[in-house]
Formats: C-alpha cells, sequence, structure tokens
C-alpha cells in the first residue's frame, strides 16, 4: 500500500516535471512513510514518483519504482496482490526469474508474459503505472472493485496521475475548480466518479487500464478481459456452501504480510465473521480494534466482547467521547482528499489503529452491498412503481416538508440517478437551488449530467445491490476509508470484495441471495456454525458517532457554518441545532462553505 504520482509532458522541463512529481508525492507522503523513490526519462519527458508503506517484503528489494527485463519496464504500484504467489509460482514454471520477495515484481513479470490481458488476472487491491520501454506505452491500470484510487488528467497533450486529487494542486498546471462539484455533493454527499472537484481531474474507472501512447499522445481507456460464466446456483445451501468455502479463502489471502496486521471488530455481522476467520488462521498473531462511545446508545461493546472472548488475540479497546472528538476534528476534516459526509468515523478508527501499531487492518466494507444489508434492498420495489408515475407527479414531492417525500422529485428524472438519490439523497434540488443560489432547471441539468445506467437485467434487489455498490460503496465508503486509513500510513483491506466472491454472488439466484425477511439471511446461514445468535440476531446498528449531539456544541464547527450570508442556510443551521436537521446535511453545507 502505497502513493503514486508521475507525469509525461514534452512541453515542460525534466527539472519542472522533476519539482512537479516531487511535490505531488510530497503531499501524499503520510500514505507513504517508510521510504520514496523517483525514475526519470528525459528522452520520453516521463517522471514517475512513489512513498511506500511497507508491508510485504520489507526490504530495500521492495523500493520503487521497480524495474524489470533489464529496464525495459518500470512501475510504480499501489496496493496489494493477494494471488501473487500462485501467479509467481506460474511464471517461474514458464522461466521467469524473479530477485525479491515482493507483489510488485510479480506484475511486472506477468505483464511481460501476458501483456494486458495480466491485468486481468491479478486478485488484489490496486492502483498502478506501467512503462512499457519497447512499446513506448504508458498504462494506468486500477483493480476491479475500485478499491484503490487513480485520478489523471489529459487535459494539454500529457498525462499527469496521482493517488489522490490534493496532489494535483500546488503544481506548475493549473487546474480549476469543477462549477458543478458542489451540487453533486449535496446531492449525493460524495463526489460520483469520475467527477473530482478539479476540472479535467477524472477518476480511472474500476476494472479499467488507461493506455498512452508516448509517440503520438493519444491515451484510451479500456476494460479488462473479464471471464464470462454462465451457469446459476439454485439451491440455498450450495450458495451457503460456495460462498463460506470463499469467503475462508480470501481472510486467509488477506492476511499476508510481513508487517502487524489486525481486524477492525465493530460487533456486526460482517466485522464478527472477519475476526473469527482471522483468528482460526492466524491465531495468537491477529489483533483486533474496537472502538466505543461514552453514549451507550451508540455503544456495541457488549456484541464486540463476545467476539473478543472467541478469539486467541490481542484485543485493544478505545472509548471516544465528545472532548476526544473535538480534539481531533478539525485535523479529520483536513485529511479528507474530496469532500465526504461519511469520513471523520473512518479517521479516528484508523487513528487508534496506527496508536495500536497496526501497519493492516481487516474490514467488512461490501457486505452490506453484497448481500443487502441495507433498507434500500427492501424499499427498490416500491421504487420501482413509483418511477412510473408521470414526472409532474412525482415533480410535486417539492411542495412536502418531509425530507423523503421532497426526494421523489429525483425519481422525475426516470433514470438510475434519480432512484439512487430518491433512496440515498441528501437535499432535494430545491434545497440545492436555494443553497447555491441556482435554479431548479440548473440543478437537474448538472444531476442528469451523471450517467447511471443499471444493467436491464437486474431483478430488484439486485438493483439496489448495483446501485449501492456502484454509488454509495465506490463513491464514499472506499474513498473515505483509502484516504482517512492512508493519512495514518494505514492499510485497510476488504476480504468480502474479493474477485472469486463477486464472482460467486452474480450466479446464486436472486430469491435465495436476498432470501427471508431478515438482512443477510444468506451470510448468517453460510457462517451460523460460528457466529454467535446474539450478534445476527438483532437491528442493525451502522457505525457512527453520537455526531448529532457533538456537533450541535462544537463551536469550530459551527463557525465554520456562518461563512455564509445566505438566509436559507442560516435557518438550516438554527434548525440543526434544534434537532431538526441531520449533521449529515450540515456536514455537506460546512464543506461547500470552507472549501478551499
Amino acid at each position: 500500500m502505497c502513493r503514486i504520482a508521475g507525469i509525461i509532458d514534452k512541453n515542460k522541463s525534466s527539472l519542472q516535471l522533476e519539482n512537479d512529481v516531487k511535490a505531488m508525492c510530497d503531499v501524499m507522503k503520510h500514505g507513504g512513510p517508510d521510504d520514496e523513490g523517483f525514475y526519470t526519462n528525459d528522452s520520453k519527458s516521463l517522471h514517475f514518483g512513489h512513498r511506500r508503506l511497507s508491508i510485504i517484503d520489507l526490504s530495500q528489494n521492495g523500493h520503487q519504482p521497480m524495474f524489470y527485463d533489464e529496464g525495459n519496464l518500470v512501475i510504480t504500484f499501489n496496493g496489494e496482490i493477494y494471488n501473487y504467489l500462485e501467479l509467481k509460482e506460474e511464471l517461474t514454471l514458464l522461466n521467469f526469474k524473479f530477485r525479491t520477495k515482493s507483489d510488485t515484481e510479480v506484475i511486472l513479470a506477468a505483464y511481460q508474459a501476458w501483456g494486458t490481458a495480466s491485468f486481468e488476472k491479478l486478485s488484489g487491491m490496486f492502483a498502478f503505472a506501467l512503462y512499457d520501454m519497447q512499446k513506448e506505452l504508458n498504462y494506468l491500470v486500477r483493480d476491479k472493485s475500485g478499491i484503490k484510487p487513480l485520478y489523471y488528467s489529459t487535459a494539454t497533450e500529457n498525462l499527469v496521475f496521482a493517488s489522490e486529487v490534493k496532489a494535483f494542486k500546488n503544481i506548475s498546471y493549473s487546474y480549476t475548480e469543477n462549477p458543478n462539484w458542489k451540487v453533486y455533493f449535496l446531492a449525493f454527499g460524495h463526489l460520483p466518479e469520475p467527477t473530482t472537484t478539479l476540472k479535467n481531474v477524472y477518476a480511472l474507472p474500476k476494472g479499467n487500464f488507461l493506455e498512452y501512447d508516448l509517440q503520438t499522445n493519444i491515451f484510451e481507456i479500456k476494460p479488462f478481459n473479464n471471464k464470462k460464466v454462465n451457469y446459476q446456483i439454485n439451491t440455498s445451501k450450495q450458495a451457503e456452501v460456495l460462498i463460506k468455502e470463499l469467503l475462508q479463502k480470501a481472510v486467509k489471502k488477506h492476511l499476508i504480510a510481513d508487517a502487524p496486521i489486525g481486524v477492525f471488530s465493530s460487533g456486526g455481522i460482517d466485522s464478527s465473521i472477519i475476526s473469527l476467520l482471522a483468528d482460526k488462521y492466524e491465531g495468537a498473531s491477529i489483533n483486533s480494534l474496537s472502538i466505543n462511545f461514552d453514549d451507550e446508545k451508540f455503544s456495541e461493546k457488549q456484541y464486540q466482547d463476545l467476539i473478543s472472548a472467541k478469539i486467541k488475540g490481542k484485543h485493544s479497546e478505545y472509548t471516544i467521547n465528545e472532548e476526544i472528538f473535538s480534539q481531533h476534528f478539525p485535523t479529520a476534516l483536513q485529511a479528507m482528499d474530496q469532500p465526504t459526509t461519511d469520513g471523520i468515523n473512518s479517521w479516528f478508527i484508523n487513528y487508534f489503529a496506527k496508536e495500536n501499531g497496526l501497519k493492516a487492518v481487516l474490514s467488512g466494507i461490501g457486505a452490506d452491498e453484497l448481500f443487502g444489508g441495507y433498507p434500500s434492498f427492501k424499499r427498490i420495489k416500491v421504487v420501482n412503481a413509483l418511477s412510473k408515475f408521470p414526472k409532474f407527479l412525482l415533480k410535486s414531492g417539492k411542495y412536502f416538508n418531509s425530507s423523503s417525500l421532497k426526494r421523489s422529485y429525483y425519481l422525475s428524472y426516470k433514470n438510475g440517478v434519480g432512484k439512487y438519490l430518491f433512496l440515498r439523497g441528501l437535499f432535494a434540488p430545491q434545497e440545492i437551488a436555494h443553497l447555491l443560489n441556482l435554479s431548479v432547471n440548473q440543478v437537474d441539468k448538472i444531476l442528469n449530467s451523471i450517467k447511471v445506467n443499471i444493467p436491464n437485467h437486474l431483478k430488484d434487489e439486485e438493483q439496489a445491490s448495483w446501485l449501492e455498490t456502484n454509488l454509495y460503496m465506490q463513491n464514499q465508503l472506499l474513498k473515505d476509508t483509502d484516504f482517512m486509513s492512508m493519512q495514518h500510513g494505514v492499510e485497510v483491506r476488504v476480504p468480502f470484495l474479493d474477485n472469486e466472491i463477486i464472482t460467486a454472488i452474480a450466479l446464486i439466484d436472486n430469491n435465495i441471495k436476498y432470501k427471508g425477511l431478515r438482512s443477510k439471511s444468506l451470510l448468517i446461514d453460510a457462517f451460523k456454525d460460528i457466529l454467535p445468535e446474539k450478534i445476527w440476531n438483532r437491528n442493525k446498528m451502522g457505525f457512527t458517532f453520537p455526531f448529532q449531539n457533538w456537533l450541535k456544541h462544537n463551536q469550530f464547527f459551527l463557525n465554520g457554518l456562518k461563512a455564509s450570508e445566505n438566509p436559507y442556510i442560516d435557518k438550516a443551521t438554527n434548525d440543526f441545532k434544534n434537532g431538526k436537521v441531520h449533521w449529515a446535511k450540515m456536514m455537506a453545507v460546512y464543506q461547500v462553505l470552507n472549501a478551499k
């Protein structure tokens, strides 16, 4: 896990490119505190930079940028390849040689053996740039689930890339503000990919690679060649056995590390399963970590204790109160790479992971999206029925006071964006218009520019899963987790997003995946032999802080909301103090007002 950056530009001096790449890496040094490295090819005006977080092969042999094939191949790589040992064995049989124990070298050898077809063979979380000197081609590559970020710009016949959007600022290139980002953010609570806060800076789509030709300065974005599987799993027993087998395998792979590794244990179904499986494979060497609050309404300690009592490794608990929160809140806000309403909690748990000496931690992200853990899975049938109403009727939602009824306006869009925003939207269009002094028509036009194409063959619950995976998880959970964990030099691994599990989920019949009245029944049934009933037979609690109470007393936060002369914002702030407006909405308003 690291941070990467690079530039290809024939119109700038080598010294300027070197300074820019160095500046980009300096901005991201929190994500690679252990080492830094640079590669310069003056004849091609190509510069790579790398900040390293050492987790596999801690020796200098893992230094990057790394070279292969007598220097003809160069890579700067962020992530982990969990099947690198299997690939290394296969490549060794093909007479490829290795000088390191790192997964990075395996990527290079795999590319030399199979070209761009090698990208599909990689199982893990990754974002990397690979330069093929002989073909004069540079590749930017991002994993299938988009776990690791990779941003790029090709605005003026050059290629600039980095792991964080912050890295594009304060260099010799002038990137202006994306004029639409505030509308996207107030609607979604995050920025939907590929958009960013900067104009002409985009997120590379997951499961894709960008091929840049250094001779012509022409680039093309191409998807991986995914294997097609046509058979279906039609029985609950078959599905349970398969899920159990694949998750056990995934957790075992995700525990590969040469540095201290642990697991987040929240007391919920997903993290409890991960904790118990990690204990099965690592035993006393695995560390578990739990966060609690002095407000008992938000505490899951009794459930965390059930799991910690079952595992052999060291368990650490931390309690957050309002004083600790207020002390670190400004720093957590500053750590954001892109605006988000849901990243502060990630900052805190990774802060304590670092305090606990951990460099890598397993998380349960992905289970809710794949197995039906959100209310949207129950509501999607109603959403699809309401979507058939006439536009004029749906637009009448703007006249209601209720937030959920106001959001029915979004269904008038008659597209995937409208469905998602009805389910999870933060502010309704007319509210966004008031906040930003725009017309509702302007807001509608901007939001409809986002393309969300739900595949036609998906059943109701599968549509909810698709929306949660490709919008909420992709743009909020994974993005927040990445930049908040890397702010502390901690790597978060997500076994539920293993390639084989995602492929298997797609093969299971919809009625089996989302069977019964209880959320995530398939996952629960697969692990009932190890999962205590008290863990799964209770109401779901998401991992969230007592923000509603803490923020309305937080002067740093409230002062930031005064940075406006908009009476609509003043009213919203007063309503928030009186408990009438959700904290997430005011968190979004705060960031819009204080954006730099």
